[in-house]
């Protein structure tokens, strides 16, 4: 592999190479985040930066991450503990000195803000209005309006937390030429933002899986926020155009400008024989043409180094591992499907997590977002009752596979198929490890944190992944509390090889 930030995002790195620097300048290779970090709204406040993602099923939601040079980042908060439902393209914005998140779910859009990124942040809000992948934009009178991916918008109320009219249609997107291979036409994502006397409109279409060459990012413009609409003859921004290129199905980006007065594109794309790892974050500058427009540099590409023109953080990297000595819990880490701040604990020494389910299905267990393509983790458990703990790689409740242990038994579970493949080896202590190498996983387990033994059961999980399962998520790691009983975890660690 060969990312090279600096730990980028909770993950996005560890493994991996660190950021350089050129002249004191930030530096990285694509992915900017690397691991399931789909949907990418960035924003500039100042000479801060900040990005949030789509969350899924993953609570708490909407992590907010902070940079001061777009390349090293640190989660510094979670706009969303209340669960809603499955997550999708969210909007952070700015505006009248408050900050909002927009997002769908289901049938319908939600907003959060708060005064400060850190928080607090509100309970969720219901705009009781359709579609998905709500954009904010605010015209020179400071009224603001909502699109959505079928090219109609909304007018908001002047505290942007509720709608005030009916949905008006006002684009209708690029029309792409039959004979490219794409999933569908599918509009998505719209972001806007406005520059001299033009506001412009980005959106994603082709789909954001299906077949390599299918996603990409449409551009087009406007003298009022409302249209009409012009596209951009530079159309399609970015696309994959080969199958056989590291980064496929690129698309869904956000343009902004860095407080140098340059300007980027962050965008998100699978890696090409990595589509367990999800659609990484993906950076690349933008250049404006003498009439207007603006487009990726030809000498651009997200195979080379890109130097950012800020100058490189000397902020301490971000890592996987954690000892769970902290007071709260680090906002990378995720319940699937449910936030119960009640079913767990932080004891000193680690995490104290109450058993639920009969299976890693349904234990909702806690995850976090490996970023290596080969990579070992280990933790240590304890277990009391009639519990089971596990170390897993979980994709949704019918793709799930790891090793576990109950009070005296090493059990293997392979897609839902669950035995003891060691039998009467522990007594409720027990230290577990999953060694991933390429696309197949090895398990071991110990009894003193220092001799491991390999069980017999391999795992291979390439189809991990959307194209195969649906979901639009990636493949993570996960700490399993089963049964009835609970299940500390200690001492997580993590390494890429």
């Amino acid at each position: 592999m060969k990312f090279i930030y600096t730990l980028l995002t909770l993950g996005v790195l560890l493994g991996c190479q660190q950021p350089q620097s050129t002249q004191g300048q930030a530096s990285f290779i694509n992915p900017l985040f690397a691991g399931d970090y789909p949907d990418p709204s960035m924003l500039r406040d100042g000479n801060d930066y900040y990005i949030v993602h789509s969350s899924f099923e993953y609570y708490p939601g909407l992590t907010i991450w902070h940079s001061t040079d777009m390349v090293n980042w640190k989660p510094i908060a979670n706009a969303l503990h209340q669960y809603v439902g499955s997550v999708w393209a969210p909007d952070l914005v700015k505006h009248n000195s408050k900050y909002f998140i927009y997002f769908p779910v289901s049938n319908t859009n939600y907003v959060v803000w708060a005064d400060k990124m850190e928080g607090p942040w509100s309970d969720p809000i219901d705009l009781k209005v359709g579609n998905i992948d709500p954009g904010h934009v605010a015209d020179e009178q400071g009224n603001c309006y909502l699109y959505f991916s079928n090219g109609g918008y909304v007018p908001l109320s002047p505290d942007g937390l509720s709608v005030t009219g009916e949905l008006r249609h006002a684009y209708d997107g690029w029309p792409i030429p039959r004979d490219w291979q794409i999933e569908c036409f599918c509009m998505e994502g719209p972001k806007l933002m406005k520059r001299g006397d033009y506001y412009y409109l980005t959106v994603a279409q082709g789909g954001t899986a299906g077949p390599a060459t299918g996603h990409m990012v449409i551009s087009a413009r406007s003298k009022s926020p409302l249209g009409p609409w012009e596209n951009s003859p530079h159309n399609p921004i970015i696309r994959t155009k080969d199958a056989s290129e590291r980064w496929c199905s690129v698309g869904h980006g956000t343009v902004l400008d860095d407080a140098a007065g340059n300007w980027w594109m962050v965008l998100h794309g699978y890696e090409n024989g990595h589509y367990n790892m999800g659609r990484q974050t993906l950076m690349l500058p933008v250049e404006w043409t003498a009439d207007g427009w603006y487009k990726i540099p030809a000498s651009a590409s997200l195979e080379k180094t890109v130097a950012a023109s800020l100058s490189a953080s000397t902020a301490e990297p971000f890592s996987l591992n954690d000892a769970f000595t902290g007071a709260s819990l680090s906002p990378h880490w995720k319940f699937f499907g449910e936030y119960n701040p009640a079913r767990f604990e932080m004891c000193g020494s680690g995490i104290t997590i109450k058993g639920q389910g009969g299976s890693v299905a349904d234990c909702s267990p806690l995850l976090c977002m490996p970023v290596n393509h080969s990579y070992t983790a280990q933790v240590e458990l304890q277990i009391a009752d009639n519990a089971m703990g596990g170390l897993v790689l979980f994709y949704n409740q019918q793709a799930a596979s790891g090793i576990l242990a109950d009070s005296q038994n090493i059990l293997t579970n392979i897609r839902g198929w669950q035995f003891v493949t060691q039998a009467n080896q522990i007594d409720r202590h027990v230290w577990l490890r999953i060694k991933k190498t390429g696309q197949v996983v090895d398990m071991y387990y110990s009894t003193d944190g220092q001799k491991w033994e390999k069980t017999e059961n391999s795992l291979e999980v390439s189809g991990f992944h959307h194209n195969v399962l649906g979901g639009f998520m990636g493949m993570r790691i996960g700490l399993a509390a089963i049964g009835d009983g609970d299940v500390t975890f200690r001492d997580f660690r993590y390494w890429g090889e």
